[in-house]
This record gives structure tokens, C-alpha cells and sequence, in this order.
């Protein structure tokens, strides 16, 4: 009996931990989707009519490519030409993982 109990316990913390691990790969995509695609592209292209209009910059650029992480960050959450400032509007976590998702799509 105590086996079994242990087993369940044991097994309900392993799939809460697998479901935490996808929501927190998934959360710079949502936010990313959310707030950046709009001018950055689905895909960091910059491709859109506003990333066109304000001249943004892709992912495959060689500047953004040469840019590191803590400089996106800083961009993101302070704002750097054109682009807003988002500190007051996603926690440090959220932009962190969105830049993190961003980065994936250098080819």
C-alpha cells in the first residue's frame, strides 16, 4: 500500500514537472506572438507592413546577429529607436524567454 501511494506521488510530480517544462518553452513563443511578431514577423524576417514601414531590421541581419542576449533584453525592456519600451508591460521573465524564442530563429 505504501508502494503504491509513493508510485502515484511520485508520478504526479513527474507529469506537473513535465507541464511546467512545456509552458515555460511556450511562453516566449505566446509572448513573442503576442507583442513582437506584429512588427518583427513570424518568422524575424521583419516582413510585415509596419516592420517594412519602420524599417526593422531582420534576424538575419548581421547587427541583430551580432547583438547578445543581455543587449536584446535591454532593448526590449527600455525601448531603442522605434521600438517601445515593454518594461511596463511584460515581466523581466517574459521578456527574457521572447528573446530567448527570437534567437531561434536565426538560420
Amino acid at each position: 500500500m505504501r508502494m503504491t501511494i509513493r508510485f502515484t506521488i511520485a508520478l504526479v510530480m513527474a507529469l506537473c514537472l513535465t507541464n511546467a517544462a512545456c509552458f515555460a518553452q511556450s511562453t516566449g513563443e505566446t509572448t513573442y506572438k503576442a507583442k513582437c511578431q506584429s512588427c518583427h514577423g513570424a518568422t524575424g524576417l521583419a516582413d510585415t507592413v509596419i516592420g517594412l514601414a519602420m524599417k526593422v531590421k531582420p534576424v538575419s541581419d548581421p547587427e541583430v546577429r551580432k547583438c547578445t542576449e543581455a543587449t536584446m533584453v535591454d532593448a526590449t525592456r527600455n525601448g531603442m529607436g522605434k521600438m517601445q519600451a515593454f518594461k511596463d508591460k511584460l515581466t523581466d521573465a517574459e521578456i527574457r524567454s521572447s528573446v530567448a524564442y527570437f534567437r531561434t530563429l536565426v538560420k
